[in-house]
């Protein structure tokens, strides 16, 4: 004789069914929770990761302006201003990277068609990166050094640099995991002549 479930038996199955579907989801949830911080986190680090590799790219690419400039116009701890063709266009860009709060912002303005050429305007302005903490960690995002390797910290000596570190400091939330990252690259300049 065959005998299936009785009434009470079907609830008991159910209930035991919904409390471990219950506890399945809250674990799911705890996971997502616990590691969003660690999934944005990751993402910002791959943005800044990307900024940098085009940092690195335009600063090794750094050139007299088309106004006979040296390749460097300006430096500071946390802005650089430099001159490069970076869209191969033939004409040389002039670009400036500078930190704002905690964004690092690439400026590029194209020279006038003028003779002499000249860079004047605002230009085209990108976010490079977010949640960068340089200012919070009193950390130099820029360094300069000349052919010693000799770190040049006097704007007087702008044009004995020949190579730029960049130093991301990344970190979305301060105090929580999984903590700040640090991203580090060099550039030399390739297209400097003898003076």
């Amino acid at each position: 004789m065959t005998r299936g479930l009785s009434f009470i038996e079907m609830l008991v199955t159910l209930a035991i069914f919904g409390l471990i579907m219950a506890a399945v989801t809250d674990s799911v949830l705890f996971f997502y929770r616990a590691n969003t911080s660690s999934l944005e986190q990751g993402q910002q680090v791959e943005n800044a990761r990307r900024g940098e590799e085009l940092f690195v790219r335009d600063v090794r690419e750094a050139t007299y302006g088309d106004d006979g400039a040296y390749p460097i116009a300006s430096m500071a701890s946390s802005s650089i201003t430099f001159f490069a063709d970076t869209d191969l266009d033939g004409a040389v860009e002039r670009i400036r990277y500078t930190l704002i709060g905690m964004s690092l912002y690439r400026n590029v303005t194209e020279p006038t068609t003028t003779n002499p050429p000249a860079y004047v305007g605002g230009g085209a302005t990108s976010t490079v990166s977010q949640y960068v903490r340089n200012f919070d960690e009193n950390a130099a995002l820029f360094r300069y050094y000349n052919a010693s390797s000799t770190e040049v910290t006097n704007t007087q000596f702008i044009n004995t640099v020949v190579s730029v570190t960049i130093n991301l400091i990344v970190d979305i939330v301060q105090k929580h995991t999984p903590g700040k990252f640090t991203l580090t690259e060099s550039a030399t300049l390739r297209n400097l002549r003898a003076q």
